[in-house]
């Protein structure tokens, strides 16, 4: 290789070396940006992480120290003052509404049970946990409690069958006999009806005089001649 070429060379990687420098002045401080935002973006995820751990951890310690009092009263007033959010506070409420039910406080059960039953910031399920089990509550406003478990047990509703079965219920309270055999009668022909549930059923359609019908079941082999 001659002179005139390594010089040339020379002069080629010295302006490639500059035109680097000038893109990384140019545009270094995306590249900068970029690997702050990672890192602070993952520092926050973690912060994030702990701070979340940190409130249910608390939760759970409040909890558990509220449920330590002997006395129902007690333990429902310190339940209730546990302070939580999403499905923690679903379960702190159910908690409060079970121990107030055992402290004889049906009012105030009931109360903590429909609040819970319209906060729109937990998820379905519980509040429709919280409905059933309101209007499982002894209420002497029959007319409005039949009216929310006839709302439970529409189709689709996912307690529909403890509704159909305490409107059965409500119903032999009333001295109604064959409108409770009919309800519990469906409630036994449902597929989707627990076995214990047809149990009660079937039960209580004897109980009440009735000869219960007994769903018709495919689990038998099938034979051919």
């Amino acid at each position: 290789m001659s002179d005139s070429d390594s010089f040339i060379n020379e002069v080629s990687e010295e302006v490639r070396r500059d035109e680097l420098f000038g893109y990384i002045r140019k545009y270094g401080w995306i590249a900068v940006t970029l690997v702050l935002a990672l890192v602070g973006g993952a520092a926050y995820n973690e912060y994030s992480k702990a701070k979340t751990e940190s409130a249910a951890q608390a939760v759970g310690d409040a909890m558990l120290t509220a449920m330590g009092e002997d006395d129902p009263a007690a333990r429902a007033q310190a339940l209730a003052a546990v302070e939580a959010q999403g499905p923690s506070a679903a379960v702190t409420a159910l908690l409060t509404a079970a121990t107030q039910q055992e402290a004889g406080q049906l009012t105030e059960a009931a109360a903590t049970l429909n609040t819970l039953a319209q906060n729109a910031e937990v998820p379905e399920i519980y509040r429709d946990l919280a409905a059933i089990k309101a209007a499982m509550l002894p209420n002497e406003d029959t007319d409005a409690r039949k009216a929310a478990l006839e709302a439970l047990s529409a189709p689709g509703a996912p307690f529909r069958l403890l509704a159909l079965e305490q409107i059965g219920l409500m119903q032999v309270d009333a001295g109604d006999v064959d409108a409770a055999i009919a309800t519990m009668q469906s409630v036994l022909e449902d597929a989707e009806a627990s076995q214990g549930l047809q149990d009660r059923a079937q039960t209580l359609i004897v109980a009440l005089g009735g000869t219960p019908v007994l769903p018709v079941t495919t689990d038998a082999p099938i034979t051919t001649e």
